[in-house]
């Protein structure tokens, strides 16, 4: 694919991820606490969470199939349209049982984004381009979810805590049609390296097999897993509650925190991107992951608000140094024309920590507190990336760097 295709693409694929992400961002602040005022415990909070990730981790691997058969460009519409209905009926849930089915529907929706996002991305790169491709395209990613919970705590303090799944819906309706509009079919790029003809290919799930017997593959899904459950389980779930409890911070302090701390992730995206096509993905994945466990470790022991800022800027230095290495990886161990295969089997094990997260951490936190749940959750992570130094292999061979 010639390269100002390749840019274009990305330039609107990071549009719409924008779009997308903020209205995602934009429920952070208000979430665990709109799961509460229906009067639920910590646990069901964190089901309020998880089945999010549960839709995400089953409408995975459909996606993917979704995405061979119907085109990338559908895919991406059908999930901006799935994500506005799923918000607008969380915003208009009489009960908790309404909000949790909600909140099914609005992870199918995100799961095909995301899903169909990163198959994009691997359709439109090289791997000698991939580390910056992915890297971009996950800055813009971190920045609109960092920023989103500003406007998030605004308009929940100011409108209540249903207004930021209101503003959620209308940005799934804008992001699907920025995908019918301006993105153009990729699908025929997987065959770039690989086969003439479709018969040429395995079935979808030989892929599959193909994949998960990778053991480079599922270590740094194994990664990304331990990352969803910090980000879903603690971020999401047990740190705003323990910032307003034990700092009595507002909704609107808490979003301001992370927001600012995005910044400091969109700084480090390219320099990310450029350092993983220079030096190979594993010099980045793995103090990245131990600097996320470290940043956990803060938020654990933030006695201020300065010290609950300095957490939000840790946190963000690791995901934004990580960036898209991850993803980068698994594209990279990919067979050629299997880039459908690939991205939706990665991001089915890493979205299984979005389902278990909340649900472990919640659960962990009404029984032994929020104190252990997170140092222990810090000491998980940190193990993950260990074990991904230690046995994965490097994906990118020097002579595509």
């Amino acid at each position: 694919m010639p390269q100002t295709r390749s840019s274009r693409i990305l330039l609107w694929m990071c549009v719409l991820i924008t779009v997308n992400q903020l209205g995602f961002g934009g429920i952070i602040p208000a979430l665990a606490l709109y799961a509460r005022s229906f009067g639920v415990a910590q646990s069901a909070i964190g089901v309020a969470i998880a089945i999010y990730g549960l839709a995400r981790f089953l409408v995975a691997m459909p996606a993917g199939q979704l995405a061979d058969r119907v085109g990338r460009r559908p895919a991406l519409a059908i999930g901006g349209l799935a994500t506005a209905a799923g918000n607008l009926l969380c915003a208009y849930a009489p009960s908790f049982a309404v909000l949790v089915g909600a909140r099914f529907v609005a992870g199918i929706g995100a799961g095909l984004v995301l899903v169909t996002g990163q198959i994009v991305l691997a359709d439109i790169s090289t791997p000698a381009r991939r580390g910056r491709v992915m890297a971009i395209y996950h800055g813009v990613f971190l920045f609109a979810v960092g920023v989103g919970p500003l406007p998030g705590g605004i308009l929940a303090e100011r409108y209540g805590l249903r207004a930021p799944f209101f503003a959620y819906a209308v940005a799934g309706v804008v992001a699907a049609a920025l995908a019918w509009m301006w993105i153009p079919e990729t699908r025929e790029a997987r065959r770039r390296d690989g086969a003439d003809s479709p018969s040429a290919f395995p079935s979808f799930g030989s892929q599959v097999r193909i994949l998960t017997g990778h053991a480079g593959f599922m270590l740094v899904s194994l990664v990304s897993f331990m990352n969803a459950v910090a980000r879903t389980g603690g971020l999401f779930n047990v740190i705003p509650v323990l910032a307003q409890e034990r700092l009595a911070l507002t909704t609107g302090r808490i979003g301001f925190g992370l927001a600012l701390a995005s910044l400091v992730g969109l700084v480090l995206v390219y320099p990310s991107g450029v350092l993983v096509d220079r030096f190979g993905r594993k010099s980045v994945v793995v103090p990245a992951t131990v600097l996320s466990a470290v940043s956990l470790l803060l938020f654990l022991l933030a006695p201020s608000y300065g010290w609950f800022l300095t957490a939000c800027v840790v946190w963000s230095i690791a995901t934004g140094v990580s960036g898209a290495a991850p993803a980068a990886y698994a594209a990279d161990v990919s067979p050629p024309g299997m880039n459908a295969a690939a991205m939706s089997v990665y991001r089915m094990l890493a979205d299984l920590g979005y389902v278990l997260g909340p649900l472990t951490l919640g659960l962990a936190t009404d029984l032994a507190g929020a104190n252990l749940t997170l140092a222990a959750t810090a000491v998980l992570l940190a193990g993950s990336g260990l074990l991904f130094a230690r046995y994965a292999p490097e994906s990118l061979r020097p002579d595509r760097r």
